[in-house]
């Protein structure tokens, strides 16, 4: 039978690029924002406010930005790869985006911060084989074991969103965003905090034996997304999808309505792409993702109350549903501006973005007791000399990181996607899809800028509200 190549990897991008970055300019400047919230959040600037104690308890800067970026994610990532129709060369482009950056900061952060510094724990475990595999998988979050770097446990869900894109990719299954947001949304709302975390570990009872099922999968599952062949690549998608739903589901650390609120809050992001641009209807995509709004601020006032916050990300139900609600307010005014320019500061901080999540946090516990400054400056003057000396460290670093690694890296990618184009030509990933409508926003997918996942962490590194600091102690350091 003849196989249809899907009209979306045949359409050329038309836009000219000064245009296509005008036009995704408003996507730069909300990655810039949401990055700075979060190493703002990180560093503790509220402390510093006389406002910031009610502000804290009331809004949680790390979720509001983490969120912001969840939903930018959703909204470029699946375009991208329906952008190229080849799921083999959005993987390449996937692995050369994230891990040598990935490597760098890793091998710095370790360099920087002394072995008892547990926001760095790669080969700090006790366990090296089982720290290097899950990391190396980049689903060490999912698996009970430790994160190499403390912000890296959202680089697991980022992990599990790309499986889930390809999978629904591979089946055709990719035009129901809507409704795939509104299930995940309905499941949180539902389940909320019925589930224990780590159901799968427990059971197991090791994680070593976790990963002696896992790992066979998922290297099967990249085998498939990498062969270049159509039915493989189907069923390698399959596997990821599959593996990314059981582990997402049944052993992630956080609590439920959370784990569940990721996907579905990007899932919605998707659907804003695509009713955007004529592939959904606009009618079920806004009430999709107001369905998705109203789950993520009732799943916090019903269920991150009573004790519950003490295993969340936040002090209580307001900080965590007044936060995501207005991640959603920020993506839309950015959204209603999108056909404005943004200034350049904005684009430069969302395209050094990845490299300032990656390593504001090392900096900061390097920075302080290297310069002798105190967790809290007594002095105005010293407050505001101690965030500008942060923040112009942090932000030459991260330019440099991204000159020198980030784009070298991507270029590498797209010189290997050529090579293995010309050595075996991938068939059709997906059934044909209908073209993607004409017009000026048409190929904003193709200049689209790297994107991130931001992490919301108290600055004692454990991811966890206050109260789980006390509940826990330092059993769970640096381990979200």
């Amino acid at each position: 039978m003849k196989q249809h190549i899907p009209l979306l990897a045949r359409r050329k991008t038309t836009g000219a690029p000064a245009a296509a970055g005008a036009r995704l300019g408003w996507l730069d400047a909300l990655r810039g924002f949401a990055a700075l919230v979060v190493a703002l959040h990180h560093f503790d600037v509220l402390r510093m406010l006389p406002f910031g104690g009610p502000v804290r308890q009331n809004f949680d800067l790390g979720v509001f930005g983490v969120m912001l970026f969840f939903i930018v994610s959703g909204y470029i990532i699946p375009a991208s790869l329906e952008r190229r129709g080849d799921v083999r060369a959005f993987w390449i482009g996937r692995i050369f985006r994230i891990y040598p950056a990935l490597v760098v900061a890793l091998a710095a952060s370790i360099v920087m911060l002394p072995a008892g510094d547990g926001s760095t724990s790669l080969l700090r475990t006790g366990d090296d084989l089982a720290s290097l595999v899950a990391n190396g998988l980049m689903l060490q979050d999912l698996l009970g074991v430790r994160n190499g770097m403390n912000v890296t446990w959202t680089l697991c869900y980022e992990m599990v969103f790309y499986f889930f894109v390809t999978a629904l990719f591979t089946r055709g299954l990719h035009r129901h965003s809507g409704v795939i947001a509104a299930a995940f949304a309905g499941a949180a709302l539902v389940i909320g905090t019925a589930l224990a975390p780590q159901l799968l570990l427990t059971q197991l009872g090791s994680v070593r034996l976790l990963l002696l099922i896992v790992t066979p999968v998922f290297l099967l599952g990249f085998w498939g997304v990498l062969s270049g062949n159509r039915r493989a690549t189907g069923a390698g998608a399959l596997l990821l999808g599959g593996l990314g739903l059981v582990l997402l589901t049944l052993n992630s650390r956080a609590v439920t309505f959370e784990t569940l609120l990721i996907p579905a809050t990007m899932f919605a992001g998707t659907a804003v792409h695509r009713a955007q641009h004529g592939r959904l209807r606009r009618a079920p995509a806004l009430l999709a993702c107001a369905f998705v709004v109203a789950a993520g601020v009732l799943a916090g006032w019903l269920y991150n109350r009573d004790g519950v916050q003490a295993h969340t990300w936040t002090w209580g139900w307001k900080a965590f549903s007044l936060s995501y609600l207005a991640a959603w307010a920020v993506f839309g005014l950015g959204f209603l501006l999108r056909n404005r320019r943004f200034p350049k500061v904005l684009t430069w901080l969302g395209a050094i973005s990845f490299s300032l999540y990656l390593l504001h946090f090392p900096l900061l516990r390097t920075l302080g007791p290297l310069l002798g400054v105190p967790p809290m400056p007594s002095s105005t003057l010293g407050k505001f000399a101690w965030t500008g000396i942060f923040l112009a460290v942090l932000l030459a670093a991260s330019h440099v990181m991204y000159r020198l690694v980030e784009l070298p890296a991507q270029r590498l990618g797209r010189r290997v996607q050529r090579a293995a184009e010309r050595r075996r030509p991938s068939a059709p990933s997906a059934p044909s899809a209908p073209a993607v409508p004409a017009g000026p926003a048409a190929p904003a997918a193709a200049a689209a800028g790297p994107d991130v996942i931001l992490v919301p962490r108290q600055p004692d590194g454990t991811g966890r509200g206050p109260a789980a600091v006390r509940a826990r102690g330092d059993r769970n350091s640096a381990s979200r």
